[in-house]
């Protein structure tokens, strides 16, 4: 079995490391909230400190790449604490250069680094189910493979350097975002319509309109639950990312720059913490309807 040390225990984070932890692997986890470090030691884990023993690999599990680099390379960065010939598995969504770029200081430190951003939500990460797009060199997929073993349902195999991984992660959230904004525009015309929303769910979810994000995240409308699984303000960034992107290709994609307007608009009025399903308050806030849960 390995040691595994995870920086970032959110709600991603903290199920990979319990996922890593019912493997038999030894975990340390570190996050500024001290509530989630307590769910790992509840889980058999224990806190990270600068006494804990080195590590085989690190999952960095934050929020960006301002984040990731400070976490791995900053004044108290974690990188540090790998064993010689260690591996770290970046898991935030990040521009490729920017992963490439992390890649060649791991490097010149004589570390592995997979660029390995996730997806399937917080539910497949806790059930060690989720989809990793990975690049990076084969000593990097070989220092990282029993923590993908753990944690991954599918690793998708995309290029032997840093980079590919983050543009296909980026391609992902291009979709789920523009999904999840239109899912909003949906439920919002329903709603319009005089529509029963949990019929239209039902009725959606079996014919071609559908898609993952839409079964997903209408029942948060639904239940008027908008406790954050994944937030409002994480949009403005990945799409963020996608749109630069784009931008350096001078590629044109208005149909994410509509909906990255509408996730700027939601954070603005207030939603930014809110479930990202909180997007369809939005669009029904503008037409004065009301939505499961208001009175």
């Amino acid at each position: 079995m390995a040691l595994f040390h995870v920086i970032g225990l959110g709600s991603m984070g903290l199920g990979m490391a319990v996922s890593l932890r019912r493997a038999g692997h030894e975990v340390y986890g570190l996050d500024l909230n001290t509530a989630q470090i307590a769910k790992l030691q509840d889980a058999g884990g224990h806190a990270l400190t600068k006494a804990s023993p080195p590590a085989d690999a690190l999952i960095c599990v934050v929020l960006n790449a301002a984040q990731t680099e400070t976490a791995l390379f900053g004044p108290e960065g974690w990188a540090e604490q790998l064993k010689p010939g260690g591996t770290i598995l970046s898991c935030a969504t990040v521009a490729p250069d920017f992963a490439k770029r992390m890649e060649a200081q791991a490097q010149a430190r004589g570390l592995h680094y997979l660029d390995a951003p996730i997806s399937g939500g917080s539910l497949r990460a806790a059930s060690g189910e989720l989809s990793v797009m990975a690049s990076g060199t084969a000593a990097a997929f070989e220092g990282a493979a029993e923590a993908l073993a753990a944690m991954a349902q599918t690793v998708h195999r995309l290029g032997d350097q840093a980079g590919p991984g983050s543009a296909m992660k980026a391609v992902n959230q291009l979709l789920a975002g523009v999904h999840i904004a239109a899912m909003g525009e949906a439920l919002g015309f329903a709603t319009s319509q005089g529509l029963d929303l949990a019929r239209v769910l039902d009725v959606i979810r079996v014919s071609a309109g559908t898609s993952w994000m839409f079964e997903n995240r209408a029942p948060h409308v639904i239940d008027a639950d908008y406790t954050p699984r994944s937030t409002i303000n994480i949009w403005p960034k990945d799409l963020g990312i996608v749109t630069d992107i784009a931008a350096g290709a001078n590629l044109p994609l208005p149909l994410t720059e509509t909906a990255l307007a509408q996730y700027r608009a939601a954070a603005e009025a207030g939603l930014g913490q809110e479930d990202d399903a909180a997007i369809t308050k939005l669009v029904a806030a503008r037409a004065g309807l009301k939505l499961p849960g208001n009175k």
